[in-house]
């Protein structure tokens, strides 16, 4: 089984390194790829493109002002100052919403607005702050102005048959607007990537009760929710399923032929009978490809395939969940959904470390920090805590790897922060 290395005799297996394992996972879903459908323009928000966009007309249709002021042939106005103004007859004026009348002739000009459509023979605008009222007929002009000059061509923007957005683009509002313009009324897009999300545990009940004695409520259906939900992912919530192998398998079965992607949290741990194990295991085709990644925290994790379903088995601990859920569930999400790789860095923040922070070699160590700025540089003060401690990540402002051939940072060391949304 890919990813997975012999175990010992007490049932213990070796880690795999948090690239390799991403590179196994990344490797089953290589040939995966989202159904797609129409859907029309103003549901569009955060989609992903499946197919190539283009224009089929050109923005704007009509060539148009982008200042306050008047219509004139350009040849008119060469030469023009304060000293020397140009003079030009009014002809008449462009009203904003409709089409203008008459042409602009030689010696003459029409106020128009900015929006407003260029009348024929008129290539450019004379800005208002640049002419004098002579009467309601008459304007100097007191600086010229060349072809094409505070105007849009018609087919500028954006030209007809011109490409638009390519597959594999999420769909912004700017994008939705520029859509608008070009009078596209629907697109076909990816299938948003559904994902199922479940508790396991006789200790927790749901997290909206109150626990009584020996129970502790669930904390990572919520969690686990909200970050899906920040992936733009349709999420269904199975509830806690029952700590039994029968129990559990049948809610896993139900959910993985419901969703593209499975997160169960707890019952991963690294034991031959640990329960998450065996359900993956029973389902097959392939099953688990990785069992535990060298990072802290997030150790135990469980990465399986189902058929075209990924399947998760995060940490019961809601914070070594969290950092699952954004090394390796997060990448799944994102090839699902049809999005391109667009090859630039996530966004981070370079600081300083504010103190010495030691680690095991051999292991990826995660660093929650909160960010303070100081003079000319920022500061990455190391939250500390209990690595299944919630309000470490709810103070935290990001997070830092410590790669694993080192045994530790020091202060004043430059980290990469990684920042939380």
């Amino acid at each position: 089984m890919a990813g997975r290395s012999p175990r010992d005799m007490l049932g213990r297996q070796g880690l795999t390194p948090v690239a390799e394992a991403s590179s196994i996972l990344m490797a089953k879903l290589a040939d995966f790829r989202p159904g797609s459908e129409i859907t029309a323009l103003a549901t569009c928000l955060d989609r992903v493109v499946a197919r190539e966009i283009t224009s089929l007309e050109d923005l704007p249709p009509w060539p148009r002002s982008t200042m306050d002021g008047y219509a004139v042939r350009a040849a008119d106005t060469f030469g023009a100052s304060s000293s020397m103004p140009g003079y030009l007859d009014i002809k008449g004026e462009v009203l904003m919403g409709g089409m203008p009348q008459g042409t602009v002739d030689k010696g003459c000009c029409m106020k128009i607005p900015t929006g407003g459509l260029a009348p024929d023979g008129s290539d450019a605008v004379v800005m208002l702050e640049h002419t004098v009222a002579v009467d309601e007929k008459m304007i100097e002009v007191v600086k010229g102005v060349g072809s094409g000059q505070n105007l849009i061509a018609r087919g500028e923007d954006v030209a007809r048959g011109q490409k638009i957005f390519d597959p594999g683009h999420r769909l912004r509002p700017q994008d939705l607007g520029l859509l608008a313009g070009l009078g596209i009324k629907e697109l076909e897009l990816f299938c948003p990537v559904r994902v199922g999300i479940l508790s396991t545990g006789d200790e927790i009940v749901p997290w909206h009760e109150d626990p009584p004695a020996g129970k502790i409520r669930d904390i990572n259906s919520i969690t686990l929710a909200a970050l899906a939900t920040r992936e733009h992912t349709v999420v269904k919530d199975y509830g806690i399923a029952p700590d039994s192998f029968d129990g559990f398998l049948s809610v896993m079965e139900k959910a993985t032929a419901e969703n593209d992607v499975v997160l169960f949290s707890g019952g991963s741990s690294v034991g031959m009978r640990d329960l998450g194990e065996r359900v993956i295991e029973t389902m097959g085709n392939p099953g688990i490809l990785v069992h535990g990644v060298a990072l802290k925290p997030g150790k135990p994790i469980i990465i399986g395939l189902h058929d075209k379903t990924v399947l998760f088995g995060l940490p019961g601990h809601p914070v070594s969940a969290m950092v699952c859920f954004e090394l390796f569930v997060k990448q799944a999400i994102k090839k699902l959904s049809g999005l391109a790789v667009s090859g630039l860095p996530a966004p981070t923040v370079t600081a300083r470390l504010s103190r010495n922070i030691n680690s095991a070699a051999g292991r990826l160590d995660l660093i929650r920090v909160r960010l303070k700025k100081l003079e000319g540089y920022i500061v990455a003060e190391p939250v500390l805590g209990k690595s299944g401690a919630m309000s470490t990540l709810a103070r935290a402002d990001g997070f830092f790897f410590i790669e694993e051939p080192l045994q530790g940072l020091s202060q004043d060391d430059c980290v990469e922060v990684h920042l939380f949304k």
